[in-house]
């Protein structure tokens, strides 16, 4: 069939970004991905107005309510102490982008600026670089980030040194592999014919060309780290109580399962929830931009 009869092509005379918002509204998971981040987002944004009850994001207790199942008026049941889940959830949301914020807003400028001077100047930049990078992913995250927060005191900001400490890696790689690609293309050619100066080059030429990969890969990572903030809090270092951290609600929750499922089974649906969102809006930007990571 051809575009002219089919109803679902696109009109003729679309700009590449037309195009690229086309391909991603007629992806249904990809827009579910997007509604379910900037629910996330809105969570967290207006968590004290949206919160039914804002004080139990706090040490507030109620004994006489404590252990209460989902109701009506505890949509997510209490926790043991008598606060709202549902409240602690959102307010939790708030507590998780803030880690995304902070791990990716430092991993990620430092990862592309030692993925561009790897891949422009090689030689022995390129190998230091590399090679420190490959040590770097050699070990394990998980294993290294419990090592980095057992000698530092659990809480928020040693999380985030922790998962910053291993995330600009994958950065470095993939800005790496792009630059790599990009060097002998014309552009580059032609920039340093005209006496383009590096700085020029690396931050005006190549680094427009790297951030479609990059809002990709940012997108799929912010679920990861929520995950990982997740699990660290689980282990008890993380976000400590009376903080509402989602991985430390599964952990004070999994003490009274299975009788109080709710208390450990709601928190863990949020980090499903919100991870799931992340993946799908990645998976749906990386069809709309046509980028391979």
């Amino acid at each position: 069939m051809s575009a002219m009869n089919d109803p679902d092509a696109p009109a003729h005379g679309l700009t590449a970004r037309q195009m690229a918002l086309y391909r991603f509204r007629r992806n249904p998971l990809a827009v579910v991905g997007a509604l379910i981040v900037f629910s996330v987002i809105l969570a967290a944004v207006f968590a004290p107005w949206i919160a039914p009850s804002p004080e139990s994001a706090g040490s507030f207790v109620d004994f006489r309510n404590r252990h209460s199942p989902p109701n009506w008026d505890n949509l997510m049941g209490t926790d043991n102490v008598g606060r709202d889940v549902f409240s602690r959830v959102i307010f939790g949301y708030r507590v998780s982008l803030g880690l995304v914020v902070g791990v990716l807003g430092v991993a990620v400028p430092f990862g592309v600026i030692l993925g561009l001077c790897a891949g422009y100047f090689g030689g022995w930049t390129e190998t230091i670089i590399m090679r420190f990078t490959d040590i770097m992913l050699a070990l394990p995250p998980l294993a290294m980030a419990l090592a980095i927060t057992a000698v530092l005191s659990p809480n928020l900001i040693n999380a985030m040194i922790a998962i910053t400490l291993l995330w600009w890696t994958w950065h470095t790689r993939l800005i790496y592999r792009i630059v790599k690609g990009q060097m002998n293309e014309d552009y580059v050619e032609a920039a340093r014919v005209a006496g383009a100066s590096h700085t020029h080059i690396l931050f005006r030429e190549l680094l427009p060309n790297c951030f479609s990969a990059v809002a990709v890969k940012i997108s799929l990572d912010a679920g990861f780290v929520i995950l990982f903030g997740a699990a660290l809090s689980f282990l008890g270092l993380g976000v400590q109580p009376p903080t509402p951290d989602l991985g430390t609600m599964v952990a004070t929750g999994s003490e009274y399962l299975p009788e109080m499922w709710w208390q450990a089974v709601m928190p863990g649906l949020a980090i499903l929830y919100a991870i799931l969102g992340f993946n799908l809006l990645g998976d749906g930007l990386r069809d709309m931009l046509d980028v391979e990571l």
